[in-house]
């Protein structure tokens, strides 16, 4: 007969699963992605290092499914602030969502945009890349159906602003004077869409 787990059982490795999921986050946040070990998240999250690997085959494992779920986290932000609003706003909104929340965070941002990790856990990264250059699509496209977006191709514009405001935010990450990054940044993606601004018309 199938050993069948009780529902306290369940309730128990769920509770340790979730403690050990905040504890990775918490070290990632402290110390980045290399800094990180399971023996280290088990003594945070107050559990045996063998109680981890019940959970997760490996470091990698593990941090395939946090950056999961903490790129999940940042794309909901990330649309739910452009979901309304003209293609100015909702540009603007991707940019300054994005930006100000790895700010307040620079040492998980940099693990999450540009920090080395293993392969698989950089395979994560290119779909937060995608899910970004999604927001950033259709945001253009429409600011593109107002009229206040030129036509053009809408994906390419995408895929730079990402790389844009990733490139930028890594190199900021830890620079204290940043105060100017965000706005500058929006100006910039605002541009590259090719935004008029009041008092200009389109050639």
């Amino acid at each position: 007969m199938a050993y069948r787990r009780t529902p306290a059982v369940q309730e128990r490795l769920d509770a340790q699963r979730e403690a050990i999921a905040a504890a990775a986050v918490a070290l990632l946040s402290e110390r980045g992605y290399s800094g990180l070990s399971v023996s280290a998240v088990a003594e945070r999250a107050g559990v045996a290092t063998g109680s981890v690997y019940r959970h997760y085959v490996d470091k990698s494992d593990l941090m395939v499914r946090i950056f999961r779920e903490l790129c999940e986290r940042e794309v909901e932000a990330v649309t739910s602030a452009a979901a309304t609003g003209s293609g100015a706003d909702r540009v603007s909104a991707v940019v300054d969502t994005f930006s100000r929340r790895a700010l307040r965070n620079p040492t998980l941002a940099y693990a999450l945009l540009a920090e080395p990790v293993d392969a698989a856990v950089d395979a994560e990264r290119l779909v937060l890349r995608r899910a970004f250059a999604a927001a950033f699509a259709n945001a253009v496209r429409h600011g593109i159906a107002t009229g206040e977006f030129p036509e053009q191709d809408v994906e390419l514009t995408a895929a730079a602003l990402v790389g844009a405001v990733g490139e930028v935010l890594t190199g900021r990450l830890r620079d204290s004077a940043a105060g100017s990054t965000v706005p500058d940044l929006v100006a910039l993606a605002l541009r590259a869409a090719g935004h008029l601004s009041s008092g200009t018309t389109q050639e």
